[in-house]
């Protein structure tokens, strides 16, 4: 049976299975500061090695493989570049911060699955310490046969700031349709004007934009290597005991270019008090091959949360 192997090399884990090194997960970036330093995974490949994600795009240099962000945190961004305020727009305002891998709980290792079990703290631009997180990502269902891996991320985001905290988008600041936040995919150049599809059926940019839905899935050819790949996003959950949470609704663009991220703040914000946590449970899965509508039915019940 496959299973996947780790190698720790320092700033980062490359995770490997066969022959192909299938995500690096990096844990020490080098990132400017306005791209808001966070651990992220780059590259992203298919097991047929086909690449799955970009990394600083000259168009959003902040937009990463596939990394968890905030863009609007009362006054601060933990996503990166400008910031959005409904009287003048997307400005730099000297208001970004970043998110520091702070340990592993254990030694991330190879087999069936690889668990990158963290804990993280959340620094604003003022250098005051507003969350810890403990953050767990599993990388796991290997199978080489269907070409098939995915990955899963857990966090529990604890306020120790002091104070309650609004967890927002440009959306809820005022831009619609702009609620990116959450854990965020930026997919490759040659995906750009790809098909994205819901399990509700709606299929294209403007129908699977802020919708509702239990997943959504990408699905396109590559540059260079022949045949194409489909990314399926599971929606998963958003809980707190502590504040009242929105629905999860989804961000997706493949116009200018293709993103994902199952958005726990799209429209509306999180008001977080002190001391209080916020739970988000959602999976990527990396299929080899265009999926039909049937296969993806398939998947999003085999791969449900």
């Amino acid at each position: 049976m496959a299973q996947f192997d780790v190698e720790n090399l320092g700033t980062a884990l490359a995770v490997t299975a066969g022959d192909t090194e299938i995500l690096r997960y990096v844990i020490h970036p080098d990132s400017p500061q306005d791209e808001a330093p966070k651990p992220y995974f780059f590259p992203l490949r298919f097991l047929d090695g086909a690449e799955a994600a970009v990394r600083r795009p000259w168009d959003h240099r902040w937009h990463t493989g596939l990394q968890f962000t905030w863009s609007h945190v009362a006054d601060q961004n933990f996503w990166g570049g400008p910031t959005f305020h409904v009287d003048d727009g997307y400005k730099m305002r000297g208001n970004v911060g970043s998110m520091k891998h702070t340990g592993f709980a254990s030694e991330p290792t190879g087999g069936d699955d690889v668990v990158f079990d963290e804990t993280l703290e959340w620094v604003t631009s003022r250098d005051e310490h507003w969350f810890n997180e403990h953050r767990v990502q599993r990388v796991h269902s290997l199978d080489t046969d269907r070409g098939i891996w995915a990955v899963d991320l857990d966090t529990e985001l604890t306020n120790v700031s002091g104070q309650t905290l609004p967890l927002g988008s440009p959306t809820t600041a005022g831009r619609p349709n702009a609620g990116y936040t959450g854990w965020f995919w930026r997919g490759p150049r040659s995906w750009t004007g790809c098909e994205v599809v819901n399990s509700n059926g709606e299929e294209g940019e403007d129908n699977t934009m802020g919708s509702v839905a239990d997943w959504v899935a990408f699905s396109s050819e590559h540059d260079e290597l022949d045949g194409g790949g489909t990314v399926l996003v599971i929606a998963g959950s958003s809980t707190s005991q502590d504040a009242e949470v929105p629905p999860i609704k989804w961000f997706t663009r493949t116009g200018i270019f293709t993103v994902a991220s199952p958005s726990p703040a799209f429209d509306q914000e999180i008001h977080l008090p002190d001391g209080g946590t916020l739970t988000l449970n959602h999976r990527f899965v990396f299929i080899a091959h265009q999926c039909s509508r049937e296969e993806l039915t398939s998947l999003g019940e085999e791969f449900a949360l």
